[in-house]
């Protein structure tokens, strides 16, 4: 798409094979929105252009093709070049693109990974000495892949200089309004908000959706500190480690959970693990000592009383409904 002498902000899209069509159409048509006046979509104060090397097809990973636009220009054309990734164990980005991508980063062009476009990125060795937003279903993953790197899972998004990562889904919106802000204005970026259902921009720093199994709750110390929890259920963590994590003494991060949620941060870690066992029973073939020691239990007795006292029977009890099930 041609940029005019109006626009303020132009960004490029590199898209992965089976690219996630949410954190595409999310970020354009906030874009779309905040480019023009009403909903006539005319790219007046932003621009966008979905990049390819071959310019052929690009499949989403829900069966769309979507038709490149350009055949990659110069990156330092761009405010931003923006990557959106695909499945993890689908086609890697083409070579040339990979190539594309580090030119882009040696000539200082911001960077954008949407969604699993954090892994394309790492993987180029491109977020070495960067904080790197990974969505919380990913965050296993992408520790695993890349230990050395300082991945945060409990955030919508995050700016770190030159490089952006957020964690997918609807965040993409809020990165995409905050960037308009950013080059645009303030009003452009919540009328794109407005129009998209959204009430009000959300900042980078706001927790990513709750876990599994977890009492509702709007404080962003007690979110934050039941996805650390939750992240780290095999391995159970200390009130104060937590505390720690989100910048609070252990008395009063207490005090918040009770306050909240009407029960300690152990309690709750526990309920949670508890919960997490019921369903790993229910649902797979492991053994129930694997599970116990998944779930952070030393030992099989421990595990078997604990869970008897949240769930009414024991965890071979739980199994037995679901035996010939699993053994399918």
């Amino acid at each position: 798409m041609a940029v005019n002498e109006n626009t303020k902000l132009s960004v490029a899209f590199v898209l992965a094979p089976n690219f996630t069509m949410v954190a595409f159409s999310a970020f354009v048509d906030t874009l779309r929105l905040a480019a023009d006046e009403g909903d006539r979509s005319r790219p007046i104060q932003c621009a966008w252009t979905v990049v390819s090397h071959d310019m052929r097809s690009i499949r989403a990973s829900c069966g769309i093709q979507i038709m490149p636009t350009a055949e990659l220009p110069e990156p330092h054309g761009f405010d931003y070049i923006v990557v959106i990734g695909g499945l993890l164990d689908g086609p890697k980005i083409a070579p040339a693109l990979g190539a594309y991508l580090k030119r882009a980063a040696s000539l200082h062009v911001p960077l954008v990974g949407l969604c699993t476009g954090s892994f394309i990125l790492a993987r180029l060795g491109l977020m070495q000495q960067y904080r790197t937003c990974v969505s919380w279903f990913h965050s296993n993953q992408f520790i695993g892949e890349f230990p050395e790197l300082e991945a945060a899972s409990d955030e919508l998004f995050v700016v770190d200089r030159d490089r952006l990562t957020c964690a997918g889904g609807t965040s993409v919106v809020h990165l995409a309004a905050f960037l308009v802000e950013r080059h645009c204005n303030k009003a452009q970026a919540a009328k794109a908000l407005r129009i998209l259902i959204e009430t009000m921009p959300l900042s980078a720093n706001t927790p990513q959706p709750q876990p599994l199994f977890t009492e509702e709750t709007d404080n962003v110390r007690v979110r934050k500190a039941m996805l650390l929890i939750e992240r780290n259920l095999g391995t159970p963590l200390s009130v104060d480690f937590i505390a720690q994590h989100v910048h609070v003494s252990s008395r009063h991060l207490e005090r918040l959970f009770l306050a909240e949620i009407g029960m300690s941060p152990s309690t709750f870690a526990m309920k949670l693990r508890l919960s997490n066992a019921y369903n790993l029973l229910a649902t797979t073939k492991n053994s129930i000592i694997d599970i116990a020691m998944q779930c952070g239990f030393q030992s099989n007795s421990h595990f078997a009383r604990s869970f008897r006292g949240a769930h009414g029977m024991t965890p071979s009890q739980v199994r037995e409904p679901f035996r010939s099930i699993c053994s399918n």
